[in-house]
């Protein structure tokens, strides 16, 4: 995701320079789908950055609830990870509690498993359709299933590339909307003035 992040930002725009010559459907719409495409990107970047941030200071606050050394340390190598979706903040917390479970402190083993499951681990959940849905004003349920979709279908970039597909999507079916349903609209006036004028030659 990081790898794919960095190619989005340095080269997003040359990418959509290309595209927006290559694609038949005038600039207009081409230039509105690709706002779309940047306003998600970035909205997903900042979403995964604020999300790891949060998840490393929920660590390094159990961490230091815990008595565990090293606490900011930690709390900083979590924000790191959560970055990377296949590891995440359970590569730090899991062999800490494993630690404190093998010297006999069960009780804060528990309390940091649980912890780990429930809070580090629900946050991303949580708060990724907050933070990606806010900024792209798509429905916090989309940003959650299409992100879960992108993972099944792209792997770890699905975490951008989910969100990304569902709004350009969602973009298309706009202008499908705006364009045919003025045209429908236009046809069933033109129908009903017809309709109007053959009534009036009736009389």
């Amino acid at each position: 995701m990081v790898y794919l992040t960095f190619f989005l930002i340095r080269d997003g725009q040359k990418l959509i320079e290309l595209l927006i010559r290559a694609l038949p459907l005038g600039d207009e719409r081409e230039r509105l789908l690709f706002a779309k495409f940047a306003e998600v990107t970035r909205a997903t970047v900042k979403g995964n950055l604020l999300i790891a941030v949060i998840q490393g200071a929920l660590g390094g606050l159990i961490f230091w609830i815990l008595g565990i050394t090293g606490a900011l340390l930690w709390g900083v190598v979590m924000a790191v990870v959560s970055l990377l979706p296949a590891v995440g903040a359970a590569i730090v917390w899991v062999p800490a509690a494993l630690y404190l479970a093998a010297i006999g402190e069960t009780i804060p083993s528990l309390v940091l498993t649980a912890y780990g499951v429930v809070v580090i681990g629900l946050a991303d959940n949580l708060l990724r359709p907050i933070f990606v849905g806010r900024d792209t004003k798509m429905p916090d349920y989309l940003v959650l299933l299409s992100t879960l979709g992108g993972i099944v279908v792209f792997g770890i970039n699905g975490f951008v590339m989910g969100p990304l597909v569902a709004a350009l999507f969602m973009a298309f079916w706009g202008i499908f909307i705006r364009e045919f349903g003025h045209e429908a609209h236009l046809a069933a006036q033109a129908e009903a003035a017809d309709q109007e004028e053959s009534v009036s030659r009736e009389r």
